[in-house]
């Protein structure tokens, strides 16, 4: 009948399909939790996280519950951190502490026969230079760093396999699980510095003392600047600003 009234069909606006939701983020920590279901469901009640499990079991995951997981995490990555660079700083001061000895022996008491002016030149000039191309561009530049912000990528409670912890310092060397080019880089040096230790130990005095002395003072400027980048890095939260050359995840 045509009484002038319109007739207007009304629009349904489809339903909404339940998102899945896989995290929660409380300030700086983030809750992971499995996709929830169609019973499932999460309340925040303040800082108070509650989820419901099917078959109604409720469990509660509170603000301190994980300010604690978040520092036990903090802490594992600290001490591993300070495992790997640590532990590189222990083999060169294994090292330092072997010839050392040796390196002081031309000042001794039971010296077989002093140094003469050219050889305490060389003596003063070997130490020089490997302060400046050992300590100074191959550690402090290069070396130094890398360990350090390879060191920072092992996170125990995190993901990293339990040997990267395990070999720390090894890994902070690049030794392993690194990109290609690292690796050929690192056990190249390896080999190179056990080749070059055999060939020193065949030099007659004075000049294995002498370059024994040059190598303690490389070895004592990278120790320390291995110390010194680890503190900035892990105590001051300084970012390296260094490559830690890890291995794509195609090629891990």
């Amino acid at each position: 009948m045509a009484c002038g009234f319109s007739v207007v069909t009304p629009v349904l606006s489809p339903v909404k399909q339940p998102q899945k939701i896989t995290s929660i983020e409380v300030g700086t920590n983030l809750l992971k939790n499995k996709p929830l279901g169609a019973k499932q469901s999460i309340h925040l009640d303040g800082m108070n996280i509650i989820t419901r499990y099917r078959g109604g079991t409720l469990k509660s995951a509170t603000g301190s519950n994980i300010g604690a997981s978040s520092t036990k995490r903090s802490l594992g990555d600290a001490l591993a951190s300070l495992w790997a660079a640590g532990g590189v700083v222990m083999i060169l001061a294994k090292s330092i502490k072997r010839i050392m000895p040796i390196a002081l022996e031309p000042f001794g008491k039971s010296v077989p026969v002093p140094l003469s002016n050219f050889q305490l030149g060389a003596y003063v000039t070997m130490c020089l230079w490997f302060a400046y191309v050992e300590g100074y561009k191959g550690f402090q530049l290069k070396f130094s760093p890398l360990v350090v912000a390879r060191a920072q990528t092992i996170k125990p409670f995190n993901g990293s396999p339990i040997h990267h912890t395990l070999l720390a310092p090894f890994y902070a060397m690049g030794l392993f699980h690194a990109t290609k080019k690292r690796k050929i880089v690192s056990w190249s040096v390896t080999t190179g510095v056990a080749v070059i230790v055999a060939a020193v130990k065949r030099l007659p005095y004075p000049w294995r003392n002498i370059i024994d002395a040059g190598v303690i003072v490389g070895l004592s400027w990278g120790s320390i600047s291995i110390i010194v980048e680890w503190v900035k890095a892990a105590l001051l939260g300084k970012d390296i600003a260094t490559d830690p050359a890890l291995p794509d995840a195609k090629t891990k």
